[in-house]
């Protein structure tokens, strides 16, 4: 890429891209502008349907848009907030009528005063043209959290308890959030995604790379508590399933071996396909009913995807032409023939369904202002359930990533097909709405993985380095209102992840409508003053504020520098070891005296002696308490002392990546048990609830 030149932006394809919202440069920092290739604008615009492969298909695709827009009385979706009248409307003919048809199955003539919803909007011009609109009514603003609280930050899997089948499950997850809330006081537990995983062997362990987003991993439940498993007929089978999920879960919590994902659901399917011949009681079977016909088409897909996935492989490009289409003929005849597997497979999804609801019920019963934090993912694997069934609202041959920056000098790619904006707008961001509202229906907040996403996404052509893509558009405002929707009517908060590089006035939009940010301790600098820590009182206040994420070190592998030595064995480091040193002391140093400065680095809690990491990870929770987050949230690892990341970016096989257990500061795994009765998790929460000085 080079310096974007300011002529090329009144170029034909320059503008044509303008007109779809593909961008034809970008700013990487405020005094630098980059120029996106013409071979990467022109490989968005075919994979927004425009052909702009040559000059003549550019020109024909430009006077067709500005002719359309030019003739267009409304968008695809408009959008009004907390019942003020669409924006959209002032643009029309004087004497143009209007008809509304709302949610609630009311006929309006006015656009006052909307209730919530997404209504149709009608329109008749003077001259007699007609126009037909989505119309999102979206309340002003979120509400802000009850009351400020602090909560727990965990990898499920990583979670494991006795009961355990070597990884974390939603029986641990409803166990956590029990004591959390009773004994600890806390307000929150927030989760990774628990986002179906595309199966196989290996399983893509990343809960970042679903096969679904709609729906949650059955390798998550907890099997005993299906109320079906005590009547299993075959209890001899079952036994022996129980007796190897005990020695998965020994290996993990007592030789130190890896969570083996792949292991445990191959346990689980087996010991859930003998619960699956048990027959539903009368009331089991009318709420499965029930759930079938609230999930329709979407959960057929979805379950008409694994069952194909079973004999064909787990990326539908591969399979039988007539099936890669959800609504062929073929599709149609291979549902009818595998409804047991169908079914099987809807089952694991109601299953899995009840016992997040079950998770969130115990939270809130427990004493939770929030309770469960759900993760949303950016995308989803191209080759699964999500990509299969809505392949109209993807983006054929493009894949979401970042552009090169001061972190990342080669960009990335997260192999993501993304949403196509067209599509989106066109269906009332149908598909959007679906989603948001099956994740918020178990959860006190939902966290949106990199929300810069609802603006724009960098879109890499695939087979092309993420340095040739471009960023794509999308109509922020209508998938915000869509968002607080969904959001208000389920009474969650939303909390966006907005850390590293993000557009200018991004941040004020998601503060104006309530959208909690992400606030990282050692991201938090006075980045357009000094570059000294940024002391407490100028914090924001509308977010979550952590020391740590699972994508960072933990805090006492920072405060230790271990973090840097970890990164050298894996040939990680873009300088030398003793320049990485030198420069990860000074950064933990500057922070360590402003918190010694503010007289936050006293000794544990109850005068017990500790070392000197554990008073340090104590005075950075010290530190978080006296700014205005309203959220503050704890790293679980660092409650103990773990000194590993979860996720190691750049990485591979290089490092077990979501594969590692909770472990204490000797690397030894520690058991949901284990952590109730850990006296350094006892003296930290101590700090967050005001009784360690």
């Amino acid at each position: 890429m080079t310096s974007a030149d300011p002529a090329r932006d009144g170029t034909p394809l320059a503008r044509l891209a303008a007109l779809h919202g593909v961008a034809t440069s970008y700013r990487p920092s405020p005094d630098r502008t980059v120029a996106a290739s013409d071979t990467a604008v022109t490989a968005a615009l075919a994979a927004l349907g425009v052909d702009a492969g040559t000059p003549d298909a550019v020109r024909h695709a430009l006077a067709a848009r500005e002719s359309e827009l030019r003739d267009r009385l409304l968008p695809p979706t408009v959008v009004c907030w907390g019942g003020r009248p669409p924006a959209a409307l002032a643009s029309l003919p004087d004497g143009s009528r209007i008809r509304i048809e709302t949610e609630q199955g009311e006929t309006r003539a006015s656009a006052e005063q909307l209730p919530p919803g997404v209504h149709a909007l009608h329109v008749t011009a003077p001259d007699g043209r007609t126009a037909r609109a989505h119309l999102v009514a979206a309340p002003a603003r979120l509400p802000l959290p009850p009351a400020r609280s602090y909560g727990l930050l965990v990898q499920l899997y990583s979670l494991l308890s006795q009961r355990s089948w070597g990884m974390g499950d939603l029986g641990d997850l409803a166990e956590l959030t029990a004591w959390a809330g009773r004994a600890l006081g806390a307000g929150f537990v927030q989760v990774n995604p628990l986002h179906a995983a595309v199966p196989g062997a290996p399983t893509d362990p990343s809960p970042y790379r679903p096969s679904s987003r709609r729906f949650p991993d059955p390798v998550h439940l907890r099997v005993e508590d299906v109320p079906e498993f005590p009547h299993v007929e075959d209890q001899t089978r079952l036994r022996t399933l129980l007796e190897r999920a005990a020695r998965l879960r020994e290996s993990v919590v007592d030789k130190g071996e890896l969570i083996d994902r792949d292991a445990v659901w191959e346990l689980k399917r087996e010991a859930l396909e003998l619960v699956h011949a048990v027959p539903l009681g009368p009331g089991r079977r009318a709420a499965y009913a029930d759930f079938l016909a609230q999930e329709g088409e979407v959960l057929e897909d979805y379950a008409t995807w694994c069952a194909l996935a079973e004999s064909y492989g787990t990326d539908w490009h591969g399979w039988p032409p007539g099936l890669r289409d959800p609504r062929s003929p073929e599709t149609a005849r291979a549902r009818a023939e595998l409804m047991d597997r169908i079914d099987f497979h809807s089952r694991l999804a109601w299953l899995t369904d009840a016992q997040l609801g079950t998770a969130q019920r115990t939270a809130r019963d427990a004493g939770m202002a929030v309770g469960l934090i759900h993760d949303l993912a950016v995308g989803v694997h191209p080759g699964g359930a999500d990509a299969w069934a809505q392949q109209e609202y993807l983006a054929a041959g493009m894949s979401v990533g970042a552009p090169p920056d001061a972190f990342n000098a080669r960009g990335q790619d997260w192999g993501l097909p993304p949403w196509r904006p067209d599509r989106l707008a066109a269906s009332g961001y149908a598909p959007f709405r679906r989603l948001l509202r099956a994740l918020l229906r178990h959860a006190g907040a939902l966290r949106i993985d990199h929300v810069m996403g609802l603006f724009r996404l960098w879109w890499v052509p695939q087979g092309q380095p993420p340095t040739e893509g471009t960023y794509v558009r999308y109509d922020a405002e209508a998938m915000l209102a869509v968002l607080v929707l969904e959001a208000s009517r389920a009474g969650s908060l939303v909390i966006g992840e907005d850390l590293g590089t993000v557009e200018p006035g991004v941040r004020e939009t998601l503060h104006e409508r309530g959208v909690l940010g992400t606030s990282v301790l050692w991201f938090e600098r006075d980045w357009e003053g000094t570059g000294q820590p940024l002391p407490p009182e100028r914090w924001r206040a509308d977010c979550l504020a952590t020391a740590t994420t699972h994508d960072l070190p933990s805090t006492a592998a920072r405060l230790t520098g271990e973090h840097v030595e970890l990164r050298d064995r894996l040939g990680l480091l873009t300088r030398p070891l003793d320049q990485e040193r030198a420069a990860a002391a000074t950064d933990t140093g500057e922070w360590l005296a402003l918190l010694s400065r503010l007289g936050l680095l006293k000794g544990a809690s109850g005068g017990v002696s500790v070392v000197s990491e554990e008073r340090e990870i104590q005075a950075v929770h010290r530190f978080l308490l006296r700014t205005p987050a309203r959220l503050i949230g704890v790293w679980l690892p660092d409650a103990v002392g773990d000194r590993r990341p979860q996720n190691l970016p750049g990485t591979w096989d290089e490092y077990p990546n979501w594969r590692l257990p909770i472990a204490d500061a000797e690397g030894q795994p520690v058991t949901l048990e284990d952590l109730a009765a850990s006296p350094r998790l006892h003296a930290l929460v101590g700090v967050l609830r005001g009784q360690g000085g």
